[in-house]
């Protein structure tokens, strides 16, 4: 039975996930309240404070982050304020409130070192910026709340925003071929599975680190290749190194992450990536009719 005096707040509702975290929520007539920067500036301290005492919530999801990876090597300052300091106001406003915390982590928080998925337990050694601060925000919420989740995800996406499928769909319109990485491996996650999962967790006392993706593991050029079939788009792939695609940020080729911790807990696993897709897709043809 779902509580709907349960007051559940949702930052970054105007990014892909905390979309769809929202959507979720009030299609199961939950008490959900979803903001965006606009609406609260979650680097302004007294703002974080006045707006958490004032609304009291019983839960906050906190998908709101600064998730350009390549930009974040080069504007620190911005991505350290949102991801550390927005994270640590809020979680410092949600233990005066009493509220239970879901902080939305990332795969970045691992080296991307090795062949074998990641665990919960095991120790985050982030190789770029982006993954520092996400890190360093995990550390925050562990110290500062009692009542916390943190949730790794890992290539994601959701039909509010930009994505790689989008952006494989676009291209498949003017291309024939394309060179795609095919040497770092991890698992795409559907924000759809993710808010069902985000919701039915925070209703429980259930606290600890969960990685959540969907099932299954892939490269970059066996997504593409998925997407491709599935969407019937005739285009060849040919995967390339890491080296051969250089970006600002240092990708991790092992994004892999173990789920053990979701199913020891009780949760439903995702469906697999493939299934996913599939879906996906015929959301997005929905959207445009």
């Amino acid at each position: 039975m779902e509580n709907n005096s349960f007051k559940i707040l949702v930052t970054g509702s105007t990014g892909q996930l905390g979309h769809d975290v929202v959507r979720q929520g009030l299609e199961r007539n939950l008490n959900v309240i979803g903001i965006g920067s606009k609406d609260l500036d979650i680097t302004n301290e007294k703002r974080v404070n006045e707006y958490i005492n004032q609304l009291k919530p019983d839960a906050i999801i906190h998908c709101a982050a600064y998730t350009a990876v390549d930009k974040a090597e080069d504007d620190r300052d911005t991505c350290w304020n949102v991801n550390v300091e927005g994270t640590r106001y809020l979680a410092k406003a949600a233990k005066n409130v009493a509220a239970k915390f879901i902080y939305i982590s990332t795969d970045y928080v691992f080296d991307g070192e090795g062949s074998k998925p990641f665990k919960e337990q095991d120790t985050p050694n982030p190789i770029g910026y982006y993954g520092l601060t996400k890190y360093k925000a995990e550390e925050i919420v562990k110290q500062e709340l009692d009542m916390w989740f943190i949730v790794r995800i890992s290539w994601v996406f959701g039909i509010n925003g930009n994505n790689f499928i989008k952006t494989m769909l676009r291209l498949a319109e003017t291309k024939s071929e394309l060179n795609i990485v095919g040497d770092q491996y991890g698992s795409p996650t559907y924000t759809l599975d993710l808010s069902r999962l985000l919701i039915d967790m925070i209703q429980t006392d259930k606290f600890g680190i969960y990685h959540v993706s969907n099932e299954g593991f892939c490269n970059w050029g066996e997504f593409a290749k998925e997407i491709f079939v599935q969407n019937q788009n005739d285009i060849k792939v040919n995967l390339v190194t890491t080296e051969e695609y250089p970006t600002r940020a240092v990708r991790p080729k092992n994004s892999k992450m173990s789920k053990s911790k979701l199913l020891d807990s009780g949760f439903h696993p995702l469906p697999t990536w493939q299934d996913a897709i599939k879906r996906y897709l015929k959301e997005l043809k929905q959207e445009v009719k």
